[in-house]
């Protein structure tokens, strides 16, 4: 309890050292004032060997830095993601087109077809309706279907061909004519489900 008010205040840390400094100048200046007449308009002079405001440490101003590259390189990085996902979906509007365009006046689908033909696509069971002669090219691997829009679309082999090549998850079915009328699940073609 001897301690006085400043040095407990200085152990706790709540006041630093430099303002501790910063007091004793001012009672310096003070006492050496307090024999001098004051004028009306003479202003408060600052003691002539005024400390200077205390500098940021450098490990603060490393912390600021430190912050502002982090905070640089997340909006670069930000910024690279948003391009890599406009330019994901720009090619994706531009496959979309071509397909649209090779199935302009490609598709074989009859309205009059009343056969269906079930094909796996996407994890579920998906229907194409066709005739007796499209469900045997079908079969054969001479027609294909392609999924666009929502449909599902009767094309030629070499147009699924094609859709393969621009975007092969279009492509809903194509039967390869080698394998011997089995699908790649094993059941046969011709059964009727």
């Amino acid at each position: 309890m001897a301690d006085s008010l400043r040095d407990q205040l200085l152990k706790s840390g709540i006041v630093k050292q430099v303002q501790q400094n910063r007091v004793h100048q001012d009672k310096r200046a003070a006492s050496s004032q307090a024999g001098k007449p004051t004028s009306r308009n003479a202003r408060p002079q600052p003691p002539p060997s005024a400390p200077r405001p205390p500098r940021r440490d450098q490990g603060e101003m490393d912390l600021a830095r430190a912050y502002a590259i982090r905070a640089q390189t997340e909006a670069g990085e930000r910024k690279r993601i948003e391009q890599e996902a406009a330019e994901q979906a720009r090619l994706r509007r531009e496959r979309k087109q071509q397909i649209q365009q090779l199935l302009r006046d490609s598709a074989l689908n009859k309205a009059e077809a009343d056969r269906p033909r079930n094909f796996e696509y996407g994890g579920k069971i998906r229907r194409v309706y066709v005739d007796a002669g499209q469900w045997a090219a079908l079969n054969a691997g001479e027609l294909g279907v392609v999924q666009q829009a929502g449909r599902y679309l009767l094309v030629s082999r070499e147009v699924a061909e094609k859709v393969r090549a621009i975007d092969a998850q279009q492509l809903a079915l194509l039967v390869d004519p080698h394998e011997g009328g089995v699908d790649a699940d094993g059941v046969p073609d011709d059964l009727m489900w």
